[in-house]
């Protein structure tokens, strides 16, 4: 036999089983007690087939964020303004009124004057705040997951402070003078639809005469309020739900729906929506007429937008204070708005 090839099976236990000469195989069968000797009847580690479930996990880069519903109140009211800084804790608002009265012509006669009065409402301002704040390990662990969680946290902030600005725009804040455009102690009583008031169902079951007609009252009511001056082309905003916008796409027996007889009729209308209008005492319907003579009707207003306080640098972790102020809507003119309630 090969000197190597016994050295090899003898030394080193390496068997070879072919036939590479007589002497090869005797040797072979001589050493044969050896073989496989080292093989373990029962298994050690847990039987599986498997792999790490993660490992066939896809993360999809892309965030997919929960929607929140849309703030409208500057949107219905065309903008919003800045009155004061976060200092200011009252505004006042100067209203003028000319006053005066004839009197029969004498070349002697002093009868008759003229003046002005004056008065000074005001509204309180409201400033409110949130926190955001992160650690260092929490950022690291998020980014594992491909989350950027210190700009989600600013995001959230701002969502945060916008909503409620946008809810002080609609409702104020309860034990200040500070109203929104749905509450303001001046605004005029809502008037009540003609359509489906006995069986409740509103323009959800009338036809689109019904509705044109309810917009129509919803018109006169404003003229009276406005003592002739509001005309059919003046810019006006018809503000409601959008639950009960969809009534506007009503037909009529000649194919028309309310959208289209209301643009011929009042080409200086304009529809928007929130869903605000949506009320626990039903659909609520306002017509607003968007100035007259310069003077716009109302405004949301605010005193601070979005001030960013210094972040705050910790052991292992930042926190940040964000801040904003609000004086609701500011309705200078009540009169140029009309209520419906019950649509």
């Amino acid at each position: 036999m090969n000197p190597i090839l016994q050295a090899l099976m003898e030394r080193a236990g390496v068997h070879f089983m072919g036939q590479p000469s007589l002497d090869f195989q005797a040797a072979n069968v001589a050493h044969n007690t050896n073989v496989a000797m080292d093989a373990q009847p029962t298994l050690i580690t847990t039987s599986n087939a498997g792999i790490p479930a993660f490992l066939s996990t896809f993360v999809d880069p892309k965030l997919i964020e929960i929607l929140v519903s849309p703030m409208k109140a500057a949107e219905v009211v065309d903008g919003e303004v800045k009155k004061g800084d976060w200092t200011t804790e009252t505004a006042m608002f100067p209203v003028v009124e000319s006053t005066g009265e004839t009197s029969s012509y004498g070349d002697y006669s002093e009868n008759g004057n003229a003046g002005v009065n004056s008065n000074f409402p005001q509204r309180q301002s409201y400033h409110y705040q949130v926190m955001t704040q992160w650690g260092e390990r929490e950022l690291e662990r998020a980014g594992l997951a491909r989350i950027d969680w210190a700009n989600r946290m600013n995001i959230a902030s701002v969502l945060t402070l916008n909503k409620f600005q946008n809810k002080t725009y609609f409702f104020g804040v309860a034990g200040l003078q500070n109203y929104g455009l749905l509450n303001d102690p001046n605004l005029s009583a809502a008037i009540v639809p003609t359509t489906k008031v006995a069986g409740g169902t509103g323009w959800a079951g009338a036809t689109a005469l019904e509705v044109l007609d309810d917009v129509q009252k919803l018109y006169k009511q404003l003229q009276t309020q406005a003592g002739g001056l509001v005309q059919l082309d003046t810019k006006m905003t018809l503000a409601m739900s959008p639950v009960s916008e969809v009534a506007l796409t009503k037909t009529t027996q000649y194919n028309v729906n309310v959208a289209d007889i209301l643009k011929k009729n009042f080409p200086g209308l304009t529809v928007k929506t929130a869903p605000e209008y949506t009320t626990a005492s039903g659909e609520l319907v306002q017509l607003l007429v968007d100035e007259v003579e310069g003077q716009r009707t109302a405004d949301t207003a605010f005193t601070e937008k979005l001030r960013a306080h210094p972040i705050v640098v910790q052991s292992s972790s930042f926190k940040q204070k964000k801040s904003q102020g609000t004086w609701g809507t500011v309705i200078f003119r009540p009169a140029f708005i009309a209520q419906m309630l019950g649509v």
